[in-house]
């Protein structure tokens, strides 16, 4: 391809040769870019897995064993498209498709780790989206419930978990604002969508013990850890995170 460039530019510099070298030059990025990517082999994504979890988690202070070996062991890049798989493990959310996106690994370790998960839990987790936040807590809790609001997105979440054989996720279809109160109570409630406001049915279903970490606001999102007790409910603010809006009856109160 080289001496195919070569040739052209050898030429009287036309507007014509000028486009065809763009072309040629296009093809070539395109064609180097799809050779890189099929290059990436699973040692290789391994080694991305391992660093970002060293330098993206550990670095900033995430301690707690299960989620560290969670977060090594689920594979981030069977979660988003094809064409993001060399970023899979970068410090940053993905598009997934359907307006939503993948959170950045940080933030699903953190939510993860101030949920405070144990092996005998049940956890209800409110937005589904790619299934990865589904997938770490499945690899430490008992059960996870999780609820998808579109469709096309929990079908194919659907599919992705049953095909990697995560008999403890239940994935349904619908809105999370109202929960899952036929398998309440909960030891512990995720929602990876940003109401204003903190919806008054997750905090039922929560058992008394249980915690709630959820993003909260519209322009300005806060995350916050819901602790419950024989007294009622705490909310302790955490830091500033930016989410997609919960949709469905969450925005209908607002």
């Amino acid at each position: 391809m080289s001496g195919v460039i070569k040739t052209i530019l050898c030429r009287k510099c036309g507007m014509t040769d000028i486009i065809v070298v763009c072309i040629i030059t296009g093809i070539l990025v395109i064609g180097w870019g799809y050779i890189a990517y099929s290059k990436i082999d699973g040692e290789a994504l391994r080694t991305m897995r391992y660093r970002m979890v060293e330098r993206q988690i550990e670095a900033r202070g995430i301690k707690n064993a299960w989620v560290l070996d969670a977060m090594r062991k689920v594979e981030r890049h069977r979660f988003v498209p094809e064409r993001y798989v060399s970023n899979a493990y970068d410090d940053n959310p993905l598009p997934i498709g359907e307006g939503q996106t993948i959170s950045q690994p940080y933030i699903v370790a953190l939510m993860t780790d101030l949920l405070k998960p144990k092996k005998d839990h049940k956890i209800l987790e409110i937005g589904t989206g790619s299934g990865y936040q589904a997938a770490i807590l499945a690899e430490i809790v008992k059960e996870v419930y999780t609820i998808e609001i579109v469709e096309k997105l929990g079908k194919r979440t659907g599919s992705l978990l049953q095909e990697m054989e995560y008999k403890n996720i239940h994935i349904r279809i619908g809105d999370g604002y109202r929960g899952w109160p036929e398998e309440a109570p909960f030891d512990g409630v995720i929602v990876t969508a940003a109401p204003d406001h903190i919806p008054q049915p997750l905090i039922d279903q929560l058992k008394v013990g249980g915690r709630m970490v959820i993003p909260v606001g519209k322009s300005y999102q806060e995350l916050i850890v819901v602790t419950k007790d024989e007294n009622g409910v705490r909310k302790d603010e955490v830091i500033p995170v930016r989410f997609v809006p919960m949709t469905g009856e969450a925005q209908k109160r607002e």
